[in-house]
């Protein structure tokens, strides 16, 4: 195996490009891509086994009648099942009175890629999102970014499970007749199940760039944790700096941040 070292500083002085990764022949890439292949067969299987754990966990009834308010007016938990039996649910962060741009850059990333739930109710399972936020503040939300209309206020929800606790999380409902009850749910990383830019990123050579992970010396050195979820007009991360969440700048009508656009900020 031969490799290209370029991590010393050019015969200038100036600092040398940041390191790559060794370069092989087809042979030696194979082998050693194959030694990973039997670690990533594990993960996976490991992943099954959790997931065979999580459906022996017990489950905790929820109000069933919990009222939310979605496009069509007030409606309940139950409801949202549409006759299925199963219901999941991705509990939006919502910062109550701030403008669209400074709604959760991290639930953005979360919601937005699995946003059409087709393949779920092909299962039969029902989709919603919850908000603690009256409807009227989220209509125009869902409006700009073009959501699917399956969002829904949850501000005057007494159960504190079905309300949530305004942190990104996904929670699973099942329904037994007219009772329902909780079953799972996942937070903090456990959401990056549904961002699949990360696990995108972490197929390639540099990664996330975020300050935190193991990457070889001479490695780009890595930003703070999240840093290209809000991004600039030009689309590129800004490391919390301002702009808006990175998936806003796709919308039609996104203007520079501060700007008016038909009466509201966008």
């Amino acid at each position: 195996m031969t490799t290209h070292d370029i991590t010393s500083r050019s015969t200038t002085g100036a600092p040398a490009a940041p390191a790559v990764p060794p370069v092989a022949d087809r042979a030696a890439w194979s082998a050693a891509r194959a030694g990973l292949l039997v670690r990533e067969k594990a993960h996976t299987r490991e992943a099954d086994a959790i997931a065979a754990a999580r459906r022996r966990l017990p489950m905790t009834e929820v109000d069933a009648r919990s009222a939310v308010v979605g496009p069509d007016g007030p409606t309940t938990l139950l409801d949202l099942f549409s006759g299925r039996e199963e219901l999941v649910v991705y509990q939006h962060m919502w910062h109550a009175g701030a403008a669209i741009e400074d709604q959760c850059a991290g639930c953005t990333l979360t919601y937005v890629a699995v946003q059409d739930p087709v393949y779920l109710i092909a299962r039969g399972v029902s989709f919603a999102v919850f908000a603690e936020a009256p409807y009227a503040e989220l209509a125009p939300f869902v409006e700009f970014m073009g959501y699917p209309q399956h969002w829904y206020s949850v501000a005057a929800v007494e159960d504190e499970v079905v309300r949530g606790d305004n942190t990104g999380t996904w929670v699973c409902f099942l329904r037994r007749g007219e009772r329902v009850y909780l079953t799972g749910s996942l937070t903090g990383r456990g959401c990056e199940a549904t961002m699949p830019a990360l696990a995108l990123l972490d197929l390639t050579p540099r990664g996330r760039l975020e300050s935190w992970q193991d990457h070889p010396e001479g490695w780009p050195e890595g930003r703070g944790p999240g840093w290209f979820w809000r991004a600039d007009a030009d689309g590129a991360g800004n490391d919390w700096s301002g702009g808006r969440p990175t998936a806003q700048w796709s919308r039609p009508g996104a203007t520079p941040v501060g700007e008016a656009a038909h009466g509201h900020r966008h």
